[in-house]
């Protein structure tokens, strides 16, 4: 079990972010936990990474957004334990899972937008990497 006073590792830092971005419209789809699977197992980010934290990392995750400030506390976690140099990469994989089942609901394009605000990332990298996320996941 993990522990809100415990600082995350890196991984589950983007563990996190992508369960944020799968729950943010309040339907976890398969498409958008396969994502989350498929990104633990196979990026290098991950090579070193357990994948059965994913599921502590999950747990803590929801009972942060149970609480009426849950999603700013995530925030404050991400800054703490997340470093600088993964902030892009952590937005690229909240857009992948959130594009994952081949639509943006309006939760999570708020998240979304949420999350480069909160990470600080320049709006032009921001843009090309959900470009990326949607040329990725476009549907026939």
């Amino acid at each position: 079990m993990l522990d809100l006073e415990d600082p995350l590792s890196p991984q589950d830092c983007l563990v996190a972010l992508m369960i944020v971005a799968s729950a943010s419209d309040e339907t976890m789809r398969t498409t958008e936990l396969l994502k989350i699977d498929t990104a633990v197992r196979t990026l290098p980010i991950f090579g070193a990474y357990d994948p059965d934290r994913v599921r502590a990392v999950s747990t803590l995750v929801m009972q942060l957004l149970a609480r009426e400030d849950g999603l700013d506390e995530l925030f404050d976690i991400l800054r703490r334990d997340l470093p600088q140099r993964l902030f892009e990469t952590a937005y690229a994989l909240a857009c992948d899972v959130a594009a994952a089942d081949g639509t943006l609901a309006d939760a999570e394009l708020r998240l979304l937008e949420e999350i480069r605000y909160e990470l600080d990332l320049d709006r032009l990298h921001a843009a090309a990497i959900e470009r990326g996320a949607r040329a990725r996941h476009m549907h026939g």
